[in-house]
């Protein structure tokens, strides 16, 4: 068998495992050995290439590439390592960056490396495609992770006639595009890098803090197609798979949360959504009435429950508390009640956010049920148990048809015959709106962080 023979049989394990890795991430159960998959196709990958010849030559900058696969470890490991589950939409939009920029980076290099050797129209276009592309998608996703790291404001930025601005950018970036195959000029190479740079962050400036895990989604799908054009430009067919993959899997991913979130991928884009905070956070004389109560009160109602259903949202991840929820949950199930975890698509502030933190506390995956399958269990529930989920169980999505999230799918907490609310205050959620939920006869108010309060209520459950 020959060294090319080898190189391309590895590269089809590779693409292989990619495939099987995707298949596995759609299991709570599976996901941690796909991405262990994936990992090991990778290095299998990455490992053939080093004994990939070009054009009869052997790999050019062997040391160089090293030092800079040291340096990415280096940076890469510790960070994903250590980061916050709460910082986890940022590092995934700030990692998807690096891609999108290596891929233009890519492009770049081959453009300038090919374009004194006439290649076909189509060679440049691809190359043309993945600058474009890529740029956009490196400078959308640092924006996108400042929105999610408070490093800029979470809410909307926008001005007048910002999204036809932002057509005519994407216009002149394509009619550029159409100029550089019929003329060949490399100066205006620089002008589409500039102008695709410009285009990511007005692209991603009108998008609120809620709707930016979406955008991630979009942007990770971009990614995958200036890999994919990378892949053509260099004659790989292992990108070409990996690149189309990623960008097919970013747009299901994408139509999916929208579907979750009720509205159409281009009212998220689009609509400037959570703009305007329409609640009054509960303060003032005027404010209404609520029931709340303290955990004491409500670690003697669980204790009396035959059946709770706990709701987590992203609250339970600022606070850090799934370990204690976890405790709570295995001191019920000693006095003989059954627990749930019902788990909303875009709980948290990506796909999968609470599956991985519930996860890390070694919640049993047969407790965690999706949408469907916790609502039509719900209303046998004797208390349903919120903790840091608000639009998620916002019974405005379905009661009232002039909310901006009228529509979406929730969680039906108000199904159960109690409801206990864990939150800091009465602030809204990421949507900016008021929840219904909170002034339902059912519920009862636990305020305080979310760590604090269920380490009181576990202590009153053993007590009771």
């Amino acid at each position: 068998m020959s060294r090319g023979t080898l190189i391309d049989l590895l590269y089809l394990i590779s693409a292989t495992t990619f495939i099987l890795a995707l298949k596995g991430l759609g299991s709570p159960k599976r996901a941690r050995l796909g991405n262990g998959v994936a990992a090991v196709g990778m290095l299998i990958a990455i490992v053939a290439t080093f004994f990939k010849q070009v054009d009869g030559h052997n790999l050019y900058h062997v040391w160089l590439i090293l030092v800079a696969m040291a340096v990415g470890v280096v940076i890469a490991v510790p960070t994903a390592r250590y980061v916050r589950m709460t910082a986890m939409p940022q590092l995934v939009a700030i990692f998807n960056g690096v891609g999108g920029g290596a891929a233009s980076l890519v492009s770049i290099t081959e453009f300038v490396h090919i374009h004194s050797t006439h290649p076909a129209t189509y060679v440049t276009l691809e190359v043309l495609l993945g600058v474009l592309i890529g740029t956009v998608s490196f400078s959308g996703s640092a924006i996108a992770y400042a929105k999610l790291q408070e490093l800029m404001t979470g809410r909307p930025v926008t001005y007048p006639g910002q999204q036809v601005i932002n057509g005519i950018l994407g216009a002149v970036g394509l009619v550029l595009i159409v100029i550089i195959l019929v003329s060949g000029q490399t100066a205006l190479l620089w002008v589409l890098l500039a102008l695709s740079f410009v285009l990511g962050i007005a692209f991603v400036l009108p998008i609120g803090g809620a709707d930016v895990p979406v955008l991630i989604s979009l942007l990770n799908s971009f990614t995958g197609l200036a890999v994919a054009a990378s892949g053509f430009t260099l004659g790989s067919n292992l990108l070409i798979v990996a690149g189309t993959l990623v960008g097919a899997s970013g747009i299901l991913l994408t139509r999916l949360m929208s579907k979750a979130m009720g509205r159409s991928l281009s009212n998220v884009l689009f609509s400037a959504f959570g703009s305007v905070i329409t609640a009054s956070g509960g303060a003032g004389a005027d404010a209404r009435p609520v029931r709340s109560g303290a955990p004491e009160d409500a670690g003697v109602l669980l204790s009396f429950a035959s059946r709770v259903a706990i709701i987590p949202g992203y609250g339970l991840a600022v606070a850090q508390a799934q370990h204690v929820l976890r405790e709570l949950a295995e001191e019920l199930e000693a006095k003989g009640i059954e627990v749930f975890y019902a788990i909303h698509p875009v709980a948290g502030r990506m796909p999968g956010h609470m599956n991985v933190l519930l996860a890390e506390a070694n919640v049993p995956y047969e407790q965690l049920k999706e949408l469907d399958e916790a609502n039509s269990e719900l209303q046998t529930a004797d208390v349903a148990l919120v903790v840091g989920a608000n639009d998620t169980v916002n019974p405005a999505a379905k009661d009232d048809r002039s909310s901006p999230i009228y529509g979406m799918p929730i969680i039906n907490a108000d199904l159960a015959e109690n409801v206990l609310f864990l939150k800091r205050s009465m602030r809204p959620g990421f949507a900016g709106i008021e929840n219904e939920l909170l002034y339902n006869p059912k519920t009862t108010l636990i305020f305080g962080d979310a760590k604090d309060t269920l380490t009181k209520i576990v202590a009153a459950v053993k007590a009771s």
